[in-house]
């Protein structure tokens, strides 16, 4: 049966009047001052309550209670005993959670509760919901400006081992080893030999392999590869042995890691894949079947995450009483690309309303495609371009003409104005220049225009070269190194997010879980950002009040 306790209606009395001043306003001017004035009663519980009837079964725990304990227990980065703890003895979650009685059904939980609810509303993806439902309430509340906003990406760990790709062939049929002796024993005993029992489920089940250094582990890899072939091999056949979580894991393993060689009538044979042939999408690790690679960030999950922030000239202060708010939060592969995350966060953020008029992102988000797509929603998308002609050589690339708004060329880099421009049948631009005064010009060795017999013509190139070339110059301008140094203050937000949060390594496995924690964790930090903004207008108003 649901249990929903009525927080928006007042009350008779103050159930928190034994408190005297100081301690009472430290807790409204911390985290629990704001999840309890601002959230409470905004947490969308009709998308948790048809997990309960109406009217008939045992209640429920107090729902509000256990919406609010997932988003505290993930901003405070604890673990199911520290928070149902937490809910029985700290007076800031009660105070947070509106909790006034001393029953257990009030500041009681059991693990397996936490859990449940916990899995529920997992499965519901409640975690989207909490984050932008609760964020929107507070960028409203707070009225936080979403017109600069600055994207960027991170890495983040689930509860994962980390192996070497010695360690996930290891792994892999030892975790077949160990399911095939305990879910058939009769096939194992007669399956297999005692040499691979020693070698991969020795004493203790470590085997000898994973003490092998580095360098012996690649030189084994071969022989592993060729015992992992074996054992693909001599189960192919038996249909129930196929349908373990291991084998699948052997199979999965065997098709990404390494090539197969001969025909059916020829001895086949088990080559590995170089490591640049490996996919990046390939099983990183048993524990996590859903972690991918990526060669600079490592294997895990990466998470995207933009957030407002505000733009100040050095003789101003910030506004420390509005805080930056993160506003939108996606949890993708480690292996996705940076280019592939844009549309996205500005879809779901112009549908909530808060959607940047100005993006700082760095050059992983600045493609050309990105940019354009983005100028066409009414964002202006500053990111690095890619860096075009090798500045080694000296070369001078489009970036030193001047074009009009149509794209084609005003001037040279010394100044002169073409002769002729016009548009080839294939939409290129091209243009002509004086032959005599490109043929004298102290810039002919480095420029682009090429001096043929009488004719000093600049090489034919497309819009997307132009519009490049011009984001290239700008880049050198004051403005621009002026405006887009405030992107470097994502790398904090991304320090403080992984640190304070604990989304860094989380306790979890899994993309939905995961997915589960980082949304929650960015929802806290903001929460925490809230909490910040509110002790600094106290602190200023307690200032103001002493001095009138």
């Amino acid at each position: 049966m649901q249990r929903i306790a009525d927080h928006r209606s007042g009350r008779l009395w103050d159930d928190w009047g034994f408190m005297e001043p100081k301690r009472r306003n430290m807790l409204e001017n911390s985290w629990a001052g704001v999840f309890r004035e601002f959230l409470l009663a905004e947490l969308p519980l009709d998308e948790m309550a048809d997990c309960f009837h109406e009217s008939m079964g045992r209640p429920s725990k107090e729902l509000h209670t256990m919406m609010g304990l997932m988003v505290l227990q993930q901003m405070l980065d604890l673990t199911d005993q520290q928070t149902f703890e937490a809910l029985a003895f700290d007076s800031r979650w009660h105070y947070a959670l509106n909790i006034v009685g001393e029953g257990d059904e009030d500041k009681y939980v059991c693990e397996r509760t936490l859990r449940n609810h916990r899995r529920k509303m997992i499965d519901k993806g409640l975690d989207r919901i909490l984050f932008t439902h609760l964020t929107d309430k507070l960028l409203a509340a707070f009225g936080v400006d979403t017109s600069k906003q600055r994207l960027d990406s991170t890495r983040i760990i689930s509860n994962m081992r980390e192996l070497s790709r010695a360690g996930v062939f290891m792994e892999v049929i030892r975790g077949f080893l160990h399911e095939l002796r305990k879910q058939f024993p009769e096939k194992y005993a007669a399956g297999i030999e005692q040499q691979e029992i020693e070698r991969y489920m020795g004493e203790k089940g470590k085997g000898a392999f994973p003490q092998l250094k580095p360098s012996e582990a690649k030189a084994k890899l071969p022989e592993i590869a060729r015992d992992l072939f074996s054992l693909v091999e001599r189960f192919k056949y038996e249909e129930k042995i196929k349908e373990l979580k291991s084998y699948r894991h052997m199979c999965r393993v065997l098709s990404e890691q390494c090539k197969i060689t001969g025909g059916p009538e020829e001895e086949r044979l088990v080559e590995v894949k170089a490591p640049k042939e490996v996919s990046a999408d390939s099983l990183q690790s048993t524990s996590d079947p859903d972690a991918t690679y990526d060669a600079h960030k490592g294997s895990g999950y990466q998470v995207q995450l933009m957030e407002t922030y505000q733009e100040t000239k050095p003789e101003e202060k910030k506004d420390e009483e509005t805080p930056d708010l993160i506003t939108y939060v996606e949890v993708e592969p480690a292996s996705r690309s940076d280019m592939k995350a844009l549309e996205p966060a500005l879809a779901e953020t112009k549908e909530r309303g808060c959607v940047p008029e100005e993006l700082l992102a760095d050059g992983g988000y600045g493609s050309d495609e990105n940019v354009e797509s983005a100028r066409k929603q009414q964002v202006e998308l500053i990111a690095p371009a890619n860096k075009g002609i090798n500045k080694k050589s000296g070369a001078l690339g489009l970036e030193g003409f001047e074009f009009d708004e149509s794209g084609e060329i005003v001037r040279c880099p010394c100044g002169e104005k073409p002769l002729k421009t016009w548009r080839t049948k294939n939409g290129s631009y091209a243009a002509h220049f004086a032959w005599e005064k490109c043929n004298k010009c102290e810039l002919r060795k480095r420029c682009r225009i090429e001096i043929k017999a009488k004719v000093a013509r600049v090489p034919s190139y497309k819009a997307k070269q132009q519009r490049l070339a011009v984001r290239r110059a700008q880049e050198r301008s004051e403005e621009y190194i002026d405006k887009y140094r405030w992107r470097a203050g994502e790398e904090a937000t991304m320090s403080r997010y992984k640190s304070q949060t604990g989304a860094g390594r989380l306790r979890v496995r899994g993309m939905a879980a995961v997915s589960w924690g980082a949304r929650l964790k960015a929802l806290g930090l903001n929460i925490l950002r809230c909490a910040r903004a509110v002790s600094v207008s106290a602190i200023s108003a307690k200032t103001v009040q002493a001095y009138a």
